[in-house]
This record gives C-alpha cells, structure tokens and sequence, in this order.
C-alpha cells in the first residue's frame, strides 16, 4: 500500500505567493488534473500550479471510500499510457490502490511542488484586455494566461430532497461522504441502486443487523469475474483489452444484435443468481441495457437474498424520525441512512464560477445542456479547456481513453499559443457544428431510444451531454492533437 501523501505546498515553480502569475492554472487534481499536470512536466512546463480544494490528490478516488469500493473497468485499462501500473492485485482495482496510483503519479513526476492543496477556486473571470484569466481562491488571487478544468463528474454529491430528511436522529451520509468508523450491527438503509449501491450493499450486509435498500428502478447487472493474481502471474495486455472495450460499443446502438446480445447476457445472469420468480421481476429493468450505467457483480444479487436484507421496490417519499417511508406506504425503523443517489453530472456547480469574455458565466452558457467543441473549447471562453467535461465520458471504455487525447489537445493548444501570442477562442459556429453532430449521433444510441431517464442525459433539454456518441478510437485520432482551423472565425471542425 502507498503511504498517504501528506505533503502541503503554497504554489510551484513561477509562483512567488498566492497572488503570483503562473502560465497555467490546472483546477482539480484527480486523475485528468494530476494527468495534465504530468504531461506538462515532461513537456517541459514548469509554471503552472494544480489547484485541490481537498488536502490530498485522487478525485473520486480520495472521496470515495465506501466498503467495497472498486473500479468498474479492468484495471489494466485504469492508469495512464504513458505511466502504467504493472501490479495491480486484482482485476478490478479496489479504490485504495487507484488512489495510491496517483498519489505515487504526483511523486514520481515531482508534481508535489506545483500543487495548491486545501485551495478552493471562488471565481475565474477572463480578463479581455489583459489575455489572462483572474482567478479568486479561498488562499488568494491567482492569475494565469490558460484555465484548464479538471473537476471531474463525480465530485459533486446529489442527496435528494426527501421530507424529514433533516430531522432523522441517527447517520445520515452520501455514500461519497463514507462514515467510516461505522459500527456493526446496526440497522441501515440504503437509498439508490446505482454503482455504489452495487458495491457497497454486499459489504454492509456482511456487519449490519439488517439492511433494507429503497429501488426506484433496477439496474441491468452483468457478471464481473472479480479475482485476485495469483503472485508473478502476467497481467493482461493493455491494447488487448482496449480492443475488447471497444467492441462494446456495437452493444450502444439501439436495436442492433450487439445491444440483444447484452441483454440476453444480463438477463441470463439475473436468472442464474434469483430463482424467485417474484423476486426476478422486481429486478428486472425495463429499459435497454446501457440506457444507464450497465453495472457488474457477482454478489449483488446474492446478497439481496440474505434474510436480513429487504428490498423495497420504491424510493423514500418521508422521513419521520427514525423510520423512512417508502412509496409503497411501507415503513422501516433505521440507525442508519445512507444515499447512494449519485452526482450532479450534468450541470457542473463549477461552471457557475467561470465568466467569460462577453460577462456571461459558462453556467448560463450552458443553460440549454453542456455544449463545446470537441468536448474540450467553449465559444466566448478564450484559453479556457474542460477535461471531463461535455460530452467526455465512455459509456463502454475507460474514461482515460478521452482524458488523455483531450491533454494532448491541451498541449498542442500550449505550443500554438506561444507561437501566436494571440488567445484562442473557438467560433461559435464551430461549436455549433460539433454539438449538432453529437445529438445527432446520440439519436441512435440507447442512451436516448432506450426508455430509461439516466445521469448521461441533461434534464431540461433531453439532450446526451455526459458521454461521447462513439468510439474512444475516433476521439483520440480526431481530436488528440490541436488543430488551430475551427478557431478562426467562422472555423468549422471536419466532421
């Protein structure tokens, strides 16, 4: 196990105190911030700082830290290309050990002195006549000619408005917010059946006197194969999987044989691990396969079946003391409530912080759903990158396959800034293109023709914001490296 990275550092080289100038201002240091940051290093870029509102590095990876925790995707597809991990001790990681790996990134690419932990971004405001982005932070003012976000989509814990909630006498806690001194034995409710819900469920069964999980709608669930190497066994080879993860994309697209064959494999699963019948149904989606996150594991089924676990088919409407109401009208006393409700996804609280050069905020700009060009530029946000951000994600792949071609596009964007000196601001009608063409893909995906309401998907506008509507291949050979044509005005993106 890594040792716990503790180090604490007040800016980076080119940075005297917290009102000093740096050349690029990386916000977020998980995994696209402490990428980013790494590849500038080797780059040769020094004077940049890696601003962390926590005080330690790992995103997601640090936050969560739920019992059970783990990644979702082999962990051979889990480090970066350019710095693999070589032992992972199982085929999903476990959390610990991914948030080890970045903290052993940081050290290993001597990262330490260019982060700004415990800082927290207040505001950025483009400075037009200055070519610098102004930023405010809980430690000070900081300006810097390039803003690069790398916040992530899992940073921000959604809890439900639920009448009570703030009356409950016992734990209440998002499963991204752990308690981790959690005793046993006590009764706990779980709100959600989402990813955390999958992991976490079976692992508090096994210390809980009894567990009842409140399901607004059953996840599709595929068997996860979950094992630890055996000492000195060879891992499996990177591109290998990276081919296999791609084949999964046929399975996106509603009504082809690659997406009936999924199903016929979840369903499958589902039969071979509940035999009730009554139970079964419970649990059985009635949307297509992927239309939501597609979950793996081999025990979630087994262990709602324990005797004291109960699964309630409804979601909480009330909260009196401390029992929970569920929709159904059934009642359930707790010690114990834990929401595993997800993340504010698709309308960042960040992008309320971030004006741009016409005043009007990147909130406001994406009012009607995120938009960008190649998922990266935002129209009227001069010098301005978003990692993770719109239209990013992998519904079938490891999100670094994107995260790394979008810091490829970062750092062509670098060397083009300074071989220019002008700022770089991508047309609007270059944005407009990109966005017509990913709702337009996004048509045919079971994202939105597979009858499910999902996190990938903006609320007001119906529109897929969260995911890429193609291969991780096609990303990284469109979009890995700058092209500087759809920032002249009018410029439009070949697509």
């Amino acid at each position: 196990m890594t040792a716990a990275y503790t180090d604490r550092h007040d800016g980076g080289p080119g940075s005297d105190g917290p009102g000093a100038d740096v050349d690029v201002a990386v916000v977020g240091a998980g995994l696209a911030g402490v990428g980013l940051g790494a590849r500038l290093r080797r780059a040769g870029r020094t004077g940049f700082t890696v601003l962390e509102r926590a005080d330690d590095v790992g995103g997601t990876w640090r936050d969560n830290v739920y019992p059970g925790v783990a990644c979702d995707i082999p962990s051979a597809l889990y480090s970066y290309s350019f710095l693999p991990q070589p032992s992972w001790s199982r085929v999903f990681a476990p959390g610990a050990e991914i948030h080890g790996y970045v903290r052993d990134v940081v050290r290993s690419e001597g990262l330490a002195p260019h982060l700004r932990l415990g800082t927290d971004l207040t505001g950025a405001r483009w400075d037009d006549d200055a070519a610098t982005w102004r930023l405010t932070t809980s430690r000070g003012p900081l300006t810097a000619r390039v803003l690069a976000t790398a916040v992530g989509r899992l940073s921000e814990p959604r809890v439900p408005e639920i009448p009570g909630l703030g009356t409950f006498p016992g734990r209440v806690f998002h499963s991204a917010r752990w308690g981790r001194d959690l005793p046993a034995g006590l009764r706990v409710a779980v709100v959600g059946t989402g990813a955390s819900a999958v992991q976490l469920v079976p692992e508090v069964a096994r210390r809980a006197a009894s567990v009842v999980v409140l399901q607004r709608t059953p996840p599709w669930v595929l068997p996860r194969g979950d094992r630890a190497y055996a000492p000195g066994e060879p891992r499996p080879e990177r591109t290998a999987l990276a081919e296999e993860a791609e084949r999964l994309f046929d399975a996106r697209i509603a009504g082809t044989r690659a997406e009936a064959e999924l199903r016929d494999r979840a369903q499958n699963h589902l039969r071979a691990q509940v035999s009730d019948p009554a139970l079964r149904a419970l649990l059985t989606p009635d949307y297509a396969v992927g239309c939501k996150r597609a979950l793996f594991s081999d025990d979630w089924y087994p262990a709602l079946q324990q005797p004291h676990v109960t699964l309630e088919p409804s979601a909480p409407v009330a909260v009196e003391g401390s029992t929970v109401v569920a929709a159904s009208g059934a009642r359930y006393e707790v010690d114990v409530l834990v929401l595993a409700t997800g993340f504010e996804t698709t309308r960042p609280p960040f992008a309320h912080l971030v004006t741009g050069r016409d005043g009007r905020t990147l909130a406001e700009h994406w009012s009607g759903g995120m938009t960008s060009h190649a998922s990266t530029v935002v129209h009227g946000f001069p010098n301005l990158f978003v990692l993770d951000g719109p239209n990013a994600g992998l519904g079938h792949h490891s999100a670094l396959e994107v995260i790394e071609a979008q810091i490829g596009y970062v750092l062509g964007a670098l060397d083009h800034l300074d071989a220019t000196g002008v700022p770089l601001e991508v047309s609007a009608d270059a944005e407009a293109a990109y966005t017509r063409e990913v709702d337009r893909r996004a048509a045919e995906t079971v994202w939105l023709r597979g009858g499910c309401r999902s996190w990938y998907v903006d609320e007001r506008s119906g529109r897929l914001t969260l995911l890429w509507p193609g291969r991780a291949v096609e990303f990284r050979e469109r979009f890995g490296a700058f092209d500087p044509a759809p920032f002249a005005p009018g410029g439009l993106p070949v697509c």
